[in-house]
């Protein structure tokens, strides 16, 4: 054991002298989560506490996990991306037993080196302290004998780890935290502390209001994020054939994606062709050529933890027929109307009716329908959503405030076997933008992805830069 202990300490030792290298030098910086967490503090209730628990690992298969992802809200405040933890964030100091006073804990995971040579690189307490300026760190497995009264806050402010059950056989991984938690706060209580009753709701509340405003540092982020996702679009409508499939497309915005230093997609990559087009969260883009179809392809790069969300909608052929023109047409309208109405104080109703008025009438003027409250059949979804650590993001006002970001989709749906003509069937359009409301409008973030029929047909004319990576053919296998 002493042996096995030695090597351990030596490993651990040598991964924390071996820094990683060109790391890239643009992730969110310390002091802007130090100052998201007093902006929390600043408008929490007096002798509250905020107490925020990271995403824990999910399991893919076997003895394989999915890719980590943080709860965004724990990396909002912290900048930490790693499982096994707990915020707190208290509103006023408090004190330890030796006198010491501080306004913040952070239970954290810990270092361990033969975990570390399989699944890479933790922080631990050091690492927060240094390169995440959180001095209050210590080990989670600390925090069952942690002396924290909590009974003794007005409002505890909470938020556990989201589809997690909260039980006595909880994940080993999580290291008891959650046990922990609710033994401390009597949370299986029936009927629970009144310091507790409505702490989940207040606590994401607080978080909307914080996070429906971005910062500039974070509109740095996201402007890259929608950048990358234009691109992709870009060269995708550059190569897009009828005989590709829809995984083949997928494949091509994500790996413009990777190109341009995006980790992940913001949520999984829709590549609807045809009537495919016509199920909003398609996903499973497994139709093997496209053909002679609209392209719907809602996609949207992740970047640092921030997601962009666009979608354009492309003929395979590079050009739109003429019925595929008039629908195009009608979608582009509504968005350009929704557009107009927009600046700080106006509402994501007036942006939502002004759509909805220029499809209807579009649609009454083909005769796809025969009275406006039929709108509905083929034009399914709202028209908005803020964007930002989450494709959705929270938000908390009615009205548009400056710095905001929010997406404008409209569509139309028409599927196989609707009530009108079947010329109509398999159209499906969307096209989506992500909008930042300024001091006196609105500037369109991804204009630089093609939106008219005009410039669409224009750029899948040109020739793409990917367009000699060719690929050579599988080898055949003959079937025992």
């Amino acid at each position: 054991m002493k042996k096995i202990s030695f090597l351990c300490l030596l490993l651990l030792a040598t991964l924390s002298s071996i820094a990683q290298k060109d790391l890239p030098k643009d992730y969110l910086s310390k002091a802007f989560h130090a100052g998201r967490r007093d902006a929390l503090r600043a408008i929490m209730p007096a002798n509250s506490v905020a107490i925020v628990f990271a995403n824990p690992l999910r399991n893919f298969s076997n003895d394989v996990d999915f890719q980590f992802h943080q709860n965004p809200n724990l990396y909002y405040l912290t900048g930490y991306n790693e499982p096994d933890a707990v915020l707190f964030v208290f509103k006023e100091a408090q004190t330890d037993a030796q006198g010491n006073s501080y306004k913040e804990l952070f239970f954290v995971q810990e270092r361990n080196a033969q975990a570390e040579s399989w699944t890479g690189r933790r922080l631990g307490i050091e690492g927060v302290q240094q390169q995440l300026g959180i001095p209050m760190a210590l080990n989670g497995s600390s925090f069952k004998d942690f002396a924290i009264d909590i009974s003794k806050f007005s409002q505890v402010l909470y938020e556990l780890p989201v589809d997690f059950p909260i039980s006595n056989t909880e994940s080993a991984r999580m290291g008891g935290l959650l046990a922990s938690f609710a033994k401390k706060t009597n949370l299986r209580a029936n009927p629970q502390p009144d310091n507790l009753k409505n702490g989940t709701r207040q606590f994401s509340q607080l978080m909307a209001q914080l996070r429906e405003i971005k910062t500039s540092e974070e509109l740095v982020l996201l402007r890259k994020a929608i950048e990358i996702s234009c691109q992709g679009q870009i060269e995708v409508m550059k190569l897009a054939k009828p005989e590709m499939s829809e995984m083949e497309i997928r494949g091509l915005h994500e790996y413009v994606h990777k190109k341009y230093g995006a980790e992940q997609v913001g949520y999984g990559s829709i590549i609807g062709a045809g009537e495919n087009g016509c199920i909003l969260h398609y996903v499973d883009n497994t139709r093997t050529q496209v053909g002679n179809n609209l392209i719907l392809m809602d996609v949207g790069a992740e970047y640092h933890g921030y997601t962009a969300d666009v979608t354009r909608t492309i003929p395979a052929s590079g050009k739109f027929s003429e019925n595929e023109k008039l629908i195009y047409q009608i979608v582009y309208d509504a968005q350009e109307a929704a557009f107009k109405t927009m600046k700080p104080g106006s509402s994501g109703m007036a942006a939502s009716n002004a759509a909805s008025e220029v499809i209807a009438e579009g649609l009454l003027k083909l005769g796809i329908i025969k009275d406006k409250k039929d709108t509905r059949k083929y034009y399914t979804h709202g028209l908005s959503h803020h964007v930002g650590l989450d494709v959705h993001d929270p938000s908390s006002s009615r009205v548009y405030k400056e710095n905001m970001l929010v997406t404008i989709e409209p569509g139309i749906y028409i599927p196989p076997g609707a009530d009108c003509d079947e010329k109509w069937w398999g159209i499906a359009v969307r096209i989506e933008d992500d909008i930042l409301i300024t001091k006196t409008g609105y500037e369109n973030l991804s204009v630089m992805a093609p939106r008219t029929i005009a410039d669409i047909e224009k750029m899948m004319s040109t020739k793409s830069g990917l367009a000699e990576w060719k690929l050579p053919a599988l080898p055949s296998f003959k079937k025992n």
